[in-house]
């Protein structure tokens, strides 16, 4: 059994959080650099030079990329011989959270869904628990924008549908965002389970590697079509018309009752923030 203190959780949480608002990952880097050797429009090869460089003045004067900094989804999966002492594990993470946001500067965008009025903490954070094998702990932050989170959806497909209706699903979905998410945009896909585990398998879809393959071919091909399909839109980056709207589509699957075809779609934004630690 491995004791762990919940301010080595709260502390990581906290880095997490300022990092992930200041230094964008090397694979969307990498993703923009591809996306300029292809992109048709030369107003869309200029935004995402201009893209490249906000990343650049971001990671070297420790500010953040984007002024929305993102509402806190936190993945944890702890080894099942991990016991924490110090408190509880939750208020750790949500304290790592309102420290991160303070001590970094970031904005404070987390609200009562009616009155409006803000918590000033960025909490409560969503927080997602998994129990896996070993003595570690691996905490995931997706620091996730209301303009990409907004145009998320999910449909309760008929089993008829098929690989055809998640398909219209997922390219109606991304005509109708047009330039909400603040494209180029990653699309995750979740199809399976029920309604809320489809959702969450959406969620987690997006922090798969930009560049993977998905292992299951069938999967793979369909995330191909999708890209395809997604870009032929023409909203281009930050839909001012181009050919890279989407950067990714990255599908999650599971099975499902006999009766329903669940479908979530998660969009994020070019800003795509998330990192890790293991503790």
């Amino acid at each position: 059994m491995r004791i762990i203190n919940v301010s080595e959780v709260r502390d990581a949480v906290k880095k997490l959080c300022i990092d992930a608002a200041y230094e964008i990952n090397d694979e969307m880097l990498k993703g923009f650099d591809n996306a300029i050797k292809n992109e048709e429009s030369p107003i869309g090869k200029m935004i995402l030079e201009e893209l490249k460089e906000n990343a650049r003045i971001a990671i070297n004067e420790r500010i953040p990329y984007c002024q929305d900094t993102g509402l806190a989804v936190i993945f944890v999966d702890i080894g099942q011989d991990v016991h924490f002492e110090g408190g509880l594990l939750s208020e750790a993470i949500n304290d790592g959270v309102r420290l991160g946001y303070e001590e970094g500067f970031l904005r404070r965008s987390v609200c009562d869904p009616f009155t409006r009025v803000n918590t000033k903490t960025n909490t409560p954070a969503i927080i997602h628990y998994d129990i896996v094998d070993g003595d570690k702990v691996k905490i995931v932050l997706d620091a996730k924008g209301g303009g990409s989170e907004n145009m998320s959806a999910i449909k309760m497909l008929k089993p008829s549908d098929g690989v055809e209706g998640v398909k219209k699903f997922v390219i109606q979905r991304c005509f109708e965002a047009g330039s909400n998410p603040c494209p180029p945009i990653i699309v995750g896909v979740g199809i399976g389970g029920n309604f809320e585990k489809s959702a969450l398998l959406a969620k987690k879809a997006l922090l798969r590697p930009l560049e993977d393959n998905n292992p299951n071919p069938k999967l793979a091909q369909l995330e191909k079509e999708l890209l395809e399909e997604i870009n032929k839109i023409g909203y281009g980056p930050q839909g001012l018309g181009g050919s890279n709207y989407c950067l990714a589509v990255k599908i999650n699957y599971q099975p499902c009752h006999i009766a329903s075809l669940p479908v979530a779609i998660n969009i994020d934004c070019h800003a795509h923030r998330h990192k890790h630690i293991t503790i």
